[in-house]
């Protein structure tokens, strides 16, 4: 068995052991611990275990987003201090080993390359085709708008600890973010059940990146009529 097959196998045992967690009674205190350890170190999305206990239990969708999005700020903020002050030694190890993405060096410094699918979709809206090109362009806008997004998030809350994003801004658009991306999904659950979960299923990066397309273009319009 190759590497990625050993990967692949290691990120099925845990989506189904953060799975199993949906049919016990520890099923939000589950939810909380493996939200905050998304945003800094776990490599499975909390939305795993979001959807199913919604599903379980629809009346209560918005008790369980909101405690995966207060969670997930916090993680964040823990991934955030991983960039100010381990960025070198645990940052790194887990944005190449834990998010899968490659440092390559730009312009004199590290860098991350970004998927094709952002820079094809969004183009030169986003400063550059490299992570810390974009911090520079729209700074603390990347928590935000890369927080809706597919992308790992502790990627995101790292980095910004590494681009120093002013601290009370990062946490900002980080509860913006997390709340948008988790109660839109927890409300979708709860209005059309397992019809939506097909839906999230199925074309989640592409409502992602047409929302962020419309989010980028609103803010164009704004700063050409304004």
């Amino acid at each position: 068995m190759d590497e990625t097959q050993q990967r692949r196998g290691l990120i099925r045992r845990l989506y189904d052991w953060m799975l199993h967690w949906a049919d016990s009674k520890y099923g939000l205190p589950a939810l909380v611990v493996l939200s905050f350890a998304e945003s800094s170190f776990f490599p499975i999305p909390p939305d795993v275990l979001l959807i199913a206990l919604v599903l379980g239990a629809t009346s209560r969708w918005y008790k369980y987003a909101f405690w995966c999005t207060l969670a997930s700020v916090l993680g964040g903020l823990a991934g955030y201090g991983i960039g100010v002050f381990a960025w070198g030694t645990m940052g790194r190890w887990i944005v190449e080993n834990v998010a899968h993405m490659s440092l390559v060096e730009v312009d004199g410094r590290l860098d991350i390359a970004l998927p094709a699918y952002l820079v094809s979709s969004m183009g030169s809206a986003l400063g550059g085709e490299y992570l810390f090109q974009v911090y520079d362009h729209w700074n603390a806008w990347i928590v935000f708008v890369f927080g809706l997004t597919p992308l790992p998030y502790k990627l995101t809350t790292i980095t910004a600890g590494v681009a120093r994003v002013n601290l009370p801004v990062f946490l900002v658009a980080s509860l913006a973010a997390r709340a948008c991306r988790f109660f839109v999904v927890a409300w979708l659950l709860y209005k059309w059940g397992e019809p939506a979960k097909r839906l999230i299923d199925r074309y989640f990066n592409l409502l992602c990146t047409l929302f962020i397309l419309l989010l980028i273009g609103g803010f164009a319009c704004l700063k050409l009529f304004f």
